[in-house]
Formats: structure tokens, C-alpha cells, sequence
């Protein structure tokens, strides 16, 4: 029975650690995946901010060249 009880605790210590290691890896793994991620959503934050002010500056200047349009039709 000792020596069952001692077999069992051979086998059961290493497979223990695989199995810890695994999930430490599998953990390691999940964070670079959220902090690439994260990273990403940045990224595409500051794109669309760029994006709108874009857009802004180009409305304006739509603004300005109708109003410059309109006062040589008045003048004219």
C-alpha cells in the first residue's frame, strides 16, 4: 500500500507543475492579447479623432470658399 501511495505521488508531482505551467503560459498569453488590444483601440481612437478633424477642417473650408463664391455672385 506504501509503495502505491509513493507512485502516485511520483507521478501526481510533476503532472501538477505541467498542468501550473500550462495555465501560467496560458495567463502570460491572454495578457499580451488584452494589451494588444487595448493597444489597438488606441490606435483606432486617435485615428478617429484625426479623421473628425479632418472632416472639420475640410467643412470649413467648404464654408469659407461658399461664402467667397457667394459675395462675387452679389458683386457681380
Amino acid at each position: 500500500m506504501t509503495g502505491l501511495v509513493a507512485v502516485v505521488m511520483v507521478f501526481s508531482i510533476p503532472l501538477v507543475a505541467i498542468i501550473t505551467s500550462h495555465f501560467q503560459t496560458q495567463t502570460k498569453l491572454k495578457n499580451k492579447m488584452i494589451e494588444s488590444e487595448i493597444e489597438l483601440e488606441k490606435l483606432k481612437h486617435e485615428n478617429f479623432v484625426i479623421e473628425t478633424q479632418k472632416m472639420r477642417l475640410q467643412l470649413e473650408q467648404l464654408k469659407l470658399e461658399d461664402a467667397k463664391h457667394g459675395n462675387d455672385l452679389l458683386l457681380k
